[in-house]
């Protein structure tokens, strides 16, 4: 279905292009803004460098949450298939552990993201939702260490989802390196992994 001008009729293809090449433009500049600034960067700031205007930015995304859902949700597919190459390992806690310490690294890569994800787990914005593929992933992870005795029976999904945002909010406020964060969370999972 095609989008519909003042009059009713059809868009022309270039006002179609240029939505698109916005909205590109706006996810490259926020992507660039969230990697310097956070994910708290003034959205005005990220229109600036995308060339639109404010009203063009909102129009697209309504929200920071749909802005930051869309930033992100590119690298929530690259993370996820790095899950997927994880499953069925003959190590399932190492895979288990390879997996978290990747997560809490990934959250971490934008200042501001952990706080963000923590504030939204438990409401329905679109980050959330961004989440959700994260937590199944999780999920299916612990369920193959546990099935193999190598994880605690007790662990859920849900709060090994939780502890990865704690600890990745701790490396952004604590400023680690990837080597820092991943040491952090090596220590946290001992009491999980057997």
């Amino acid at each position: 279905m095609g989008t519909r001008s003042a009059q009713g009729s059809a868009a022309p293809p270039s006002m179609r292009k240029d939505r698109l090449r916005n909205r590109d433009a706006i996810l490259d500049s926020a992507r660039r803004v969230f990697i310097e600034q956070g994910v708290l960067a003034p959205l005005d700031e990220i229109a600036r460098r995308a060339g639109v205007g404010s009203a063009t930015l909102y129009r697209h995304f309504p929200t920071r949450d749909e802005l930051v859902f869309a930033a992100i949700e590119r690298d929530i597919g690259a993370i996820g298939e790095d899950a997927e190459r994880r499953r069925g390992s003959p190590q399932p806690a190492e895979a288990l552990q390879a997996w978290l310490i990747e997560l809490v690294w990934h959250l971490r890569t934008w200042h501001g993201l952990p706080e963000a994800v923590i504030d939204a787990l438990n409401t329905a914005s679109p980050l959330a939702t961004a989440c959700a593929p994260l937590q199944q992933h999780t999920e299916a992870l612990l369920r193959e260490a546990q099935a193999a005795g190598a994880a605690d029976p007790g662990a859920t999904a849900e709060a090994l989802f939780q502890l990865a945002t704690l600890l990745s909010w701790g490396a952004d406020r604590y400023g680690d390196d990837e080597a820092a964060a991943r040491a952090r969370t090596e220590q946290a999972l001992r009491g999980v992994l057997v």
